[in-house]
């Protein structure tokens, strides 16, 4: 590290770093920026990134990093952005969170956080985007939260918040997004600002919330009326005392602070704009029409049993998939929030991720991120015009897995897919996997081990208890994922034509184990295997067969399926290395 001491700025994301975050990058003194997102680091945030006395901008979001948020990262009295998103993080907010007083964005959704929220957040007020999303935070929306005036964004839902909503978010003038769905609020909607266009989307499951009608919620009674209005009453007298006491004994004061706020707001938006751009707006559906060309048939991406999915570009130049539900349908309606609440309550850089909705009485869709190499059966195929190597589809396969591990076991809800298939895996410009589709997904609650499910998944695909008796488990999608793994690495999809009677591929690959593996192997795949190609082949398909047995307790579980191809991937890179030295 003495090496790397005059550091400015360290970007390693989007990589696939396994290990802990050293503790020796607190002695980086000069560093002003630390990108590590998008990786597959655990552990804690280690103590001593709060020595790094230079730095204003720290993320680390979407990797495995776990225990709580080490108090001193906010020793960092120049921090501008903090992004800790999308891991494992636990226990509460630290209430010095608040000395931040120059941060302009905070970003720790998709954690295990849990308790109050610290009053202390009313210090940073040149906060201008803040998510909490998708915790475990309780109680009320601190009165401090009143002096974040700056906000432009602001995303609590997906929490267990049980306050009322506060009246002084209506006044906020520059505040454009603000989602409370999904928390235990209750009490009237307020009016004005921000509640005049706001959506049912930002404030549904939330049963106790009344006086919106045009969202739907019932009216208040009216002792909520009244103790409103008496509340409105005394917050303007209470203001108008401090506003007279502070004009007439601290008027010069005053005039600085606002000065130096004027300051520090403008950097901020100036810093936060890009981030701020990831968070849009509900889009309508005029956008949708004009993004797809009037659902023009070139846009067309895929059709499915519950409606379309087209290629679009929103008016910002994003491209994006938007997925149409049939209406006629009405379990295609069930699938829309079935994968409305699944894509909102999971975040895994291997999940296709949900951007936004779209949704009337007339019309649902999910405008989803889009995959410019399409999905993984179209690259199997013998036409394919891009050939797919063995250590390819390899990485695609663990992909697959390890969103498969945190739907399992990572998050806090237990996520069954349903439907696991080729087509279902898409493929971004890396060619990195994404798992998508959850529009039949299931969840297990407290001791289930499995559910009923009225939709059944794929033949060919589909565990034989599933097709039987409807329930659904953990391991009818390992069952999916066996038969999956078989395809990729034989080209054969099950229901080939070459499949008749009581053969299948399981059969199949079955018969030739493990002898005569080469007999079954996609012949495009002998090129890329060094010699003895069986080393590697005999442990996939091993896997494949185990995972797609017909007894369900036989098949493993998917973190056995993540450790099983991390050593068949650490295996073939060394040998292939070891081969590529020996040949030069």
């Amino acid at each position: 590290m003495m090496v790397m001491k005059e550091l400015v700025k360290m970007y390693i994301y989007k990589n696939r770093l396994i290990g802990t975050i050293p503790a020796e990058f607190g002695m980086l003194g000069n560093l002003e920026r630390l990108d590590l997102h998008d990786n597959e680091l655990f552990g804690p945030i280690p103590d001593e990134l709060g020595n790094l006395s230079k730095l204003i901008y720290l993320d680390v979001s979407q990797n495995q990093l776990s225990s709580s948020i080490p108090e001193s990262l906010f020793h960092v009295l120049g921090l501008v952005q903090l992004h800790l998103n999308e891991n494992s993080l636990s226990s509460a907010l630290p209430n010095k969170i608040g000395t931040q007083q120059q941060i302009t964005i905070i970003d720790v959704s998709s954690n295990h956080l849990h308790g109050s929220l610290p009053d202390s957040f009313g210090q940073l007020q040149t906060l201008i985007f803040l998510n909490l999303s998708h915790n475990f935070l309780n109680d009320s929306i601190p009165d401090s939260f009143c002096k974040l005036t700056s906000l432009q964004s602001l995303d609590l839902s997906h929490n267990e918040l049980s306050s009322t909503i506060p009246i002084y978010l209506a006044r906020f003038q520059d505040l454009t997004n603000l989602n409370l769905s999904f928390n235990k609020m209750h009490g009237p909607i307020p009016e004005g600002g921000i509640f005049t266009n706001i959506t049912f989307q930002s404030l549904m499951g939330n049963s106790g919330l009344c006086g919106d009608s045009r969202l739907g919620f019932p009216p208040c009674p009216s002792n909520y009326q009244s103790t409103n209005n008496s509340h409105i009453h005394k917050f303007w007298i209470i203001g108008g005392i401090i506003g007279v006491i502070t004009l007439v004994g601290v008027g010069v004061t005053c005039v600085y602070m606002i000065l130096q706020k004027w300051k520090k707001k403008k950097v901020a938006v100036s810093v936060g704009m890009v981030d701020m751009n990831n968070h849009r707006l509900l889009v309508s559906y005029h956008d949708i029409v004009r993004a797809t060309n009037n659902f023009s048939e070139s846009n067309l991406l895929g059709a499915g049993t519950f409606g379309k999915v087209y290629k679009g570009q929103l008016s910002d130049g994003t491209m994006v998939a938007i997925k149409v539900l049939n209406m006629q349908l009405e379990q295609a309606i069930r699938s829309f929030d079935i994968e409305c609440n699944v894509l909102h309550m999971v975040r895994h850089r291997n999940l296709i991720r949900i951007l936004n909705t779209c949704s009337n009485l007339d019309f649902k869709a999910l405008i989803l991120q889009y995959m410019p190499n399409g999905n993984l059966e179209t690259h199997l195929l013998p036409e394919a015009r891009q050939h797919l190597g063995f250590l390819k589809r390899l990485d695609i396969m663990l992909d697959v897995s390890l969103a498969m591990e945190y739907l399992h076991f990572g998050h806090c809800e237990v996520v069954i897919h349903c439907d696991l298939k080729p087509t279902n895996i898409l493929l971004d410009d890396n060619m990195t996997a994404h798992v998508a589709d959850f529009g039949i997904a299931k969840l297990l609650f407290g001791d289930e081990n499995s559910v009923t499910a009225n939709s059944l998944g794929t033949i060919g695909y589909m565990a034989p208890e599933y097709g039987t008796n409807g329930r659904a488990s953990l391991k009818t999608d390992v069952f999916s994922y066996g038969v999956m793994l078989l395809e990729v690495f034989t080209g054969k999809k099950p229901t080939d034509s070459m499949f008749v009677g009581e053969l299948n591929i399981r059969q199949w690959v079955n018969q030739a184990f493990p002898e005569g593996l080469i007999d079954v192997v996609d012949v495009r795949l002998l090129q890329d295997l060094p010699d003895p190609m069986d080393e590697f082949l005999m442990p996939i398909f091993e896997l494949g067969l185990v995972c797609s047995s017909d007894i369900p307790d036989c098949r493993l579980t998917m973190r056995d399926v993540v450790v099983a191809l991390n050593k068949v991937k650490k295996d073939f890179v060394c040998s292939t290395t070891y081969q590529d030295l020996n040949s030069k």
